[in-house]
């Protein structure tokens, strides 16, 4: 038989940590928290890692030490649920048993969707800041160009924290302008979107910065085939349905990214073109059909922007949710799409980009113009933010 417990909770990322403290400062004794992984990361100051404006140490630590002291952690990973009998099966061939499960795995990284592509960021001219071995190499790379071209893509489809993929590219400018290269560099940037981020005010801001670095936009166009041997960059526009090459210099590429292919195979996501993410109340994070399975962060089938900011709403919902739930009471706790993205679109500034699941303005201080270009703004991202997180949001107190 299964061991059982009060709650578990897949996935020791920040969702399933800062969740896991919150429940026990709610009174549920019981968690457990299953993750394979022995170091936790927190990948905002990865993009400040591959900007050179932080340290690799900085965003790294054990998974011991952050898992919340009384919180059971299981070293195993996921590879299946069944709902039906309350059960979650781990790589080993072990069961555990639930009253309430917790799906937050995040993303996975699909490398192999766009050919050439891990290959190319392991080659001697790309990287990519979403790994954090390679964050670093980032920063070797662009850190070290005079002259040249350098590229930065970002993929269609759910990404976490979409608007990280521009930010070494702004950091990258700002540097290279302070060494009086940058007018020998050519910088293109390929969005999918038609527009550079999606909410006009920030959109604003940033096309200013875009002109104000000369980088080339390629909206509405994708990276779809990388050459490393050659160099070569194959970049489709969708909208005008063009191909084109470039050849570049530093290649740095976000991947395109889906739900795990275990979490797919379940019973969990919706049928039809859910891609593969869970099934939950938009409000509430609750299954539609599992009464005791919940979910948030990026596994989370919602439709906010994908961002430590919206998970950080969502942990404090969930849990007063499922703690109500297990006393038979309604719940009341509504997310309400909020998610957050700091740009950081110089080496000292940043637009601090706040919105909802419509992609209109949500500043967290009423008519403050938060988008605005902003050296406060900075100071909170690169400073203020990694201490609050280790010390705040990983302990369920922020």
């Amino acid at each position: 038989m299964a061991a059982r417990h009060e709650v578990v909770i897949i996935g020791g990322g920040n969702a399933g940590i800062s969740l896991a403290a919150r429940l026990q400062r709610y009174g549920v004794q019981d968690v457990v928290v299953v993750e394979p992984k022995d170091h936790h990361l927190y990948q905002p100051l990865f993009s400040h890692i591959a900007g050179g404006r932080a340290q690799a140490r900085e965003a790294v630590r054990t998974q011991e030490s952050v898992t919340p002291a009384g919180v059971t952690w299981i070293r195993d990973a996921a590879v299946d649920v069944d709902a039906n009998a309350n059960t979650v099966t781990l790589a080993s061939g072990a069961s555990v048993g639930y009253g309430q499960l917790v799906v937050c795995p995040g993303l996975q990284y699909d490398w192999d969707a766009v050919p050439g592509l891990a290959d190319a960021v392991h080659s001697p001219h790309g990287a990519s800041h979403y790994e954090f071995d390679l964050a670093p190499k980032a920063w070797t790379l662009l850190s070290g160009l005079a002259s040249g071209t350098a590229v930065f893509t970002m993929p269609a489809g759910p990404v976490k924290c979409a608007g990280a993929s521009q930010k070494p590219m702004y950091l990258a400018c700002d540097y290279w302008r302070e060494q009086g290269v940058l007018d020998k560099i050519r910088v293109v940037m390929v969005q999918p979107y038609p527009t550079v981020f999606g909410v006009p005010e920030v959109d604003r801001e940033l096309d200013r910065k875009i002109a104000e670095y000369g980088i080339e936009l390629r909206t509405n166009s994708e990276l779809v085939a990388v050459n490393p041997g050659e160099r070569r960059a194959t970049i489709r526009n969708h909208a005008a349905n063009i191909t084109e090459e470039l050849t570049y210099d530093v290649l740095n590429a976000v991947p395109p990214q889906s739900a795990p292919d275990w979490l797919k195979a379940t019973d969990l996501p919706a049928s039809g073109g859910s891609g593969g993410f869970v099934e939950v109340d938009r409000q509430t994070l609750r299954h539609l059909r599992h009464d005791n399975v919940w979910s948030l962060g990026d596994a989370a089938g919602t439709t906010n922007s994908k961002s430590g900011g919206a998970l950080r709403k969502q942990a404090t919902v969930l849990a007063k949710n499922l703690v109500a739930a297990r006393k038979g009471k309604p719940l009341r706790a509504k997310y309400d799409g909020y998610s957050v993205c700091p740009f950081t679109v110089s080496r000292d500034t940043v637009v601090f980009a706040e919105f909802d699941d419509q992609y209109r303005v949500k500043p967290s201080i009423p008519h403050v113009p938060t988008w605005n270009e902003s050296r406060l703004s900075w100071v909170v991202d690169r400073d203020l933010f990694p201490k609050i997180y280790w010390n705040l949001i990983l302990k369920g107190r922020a």
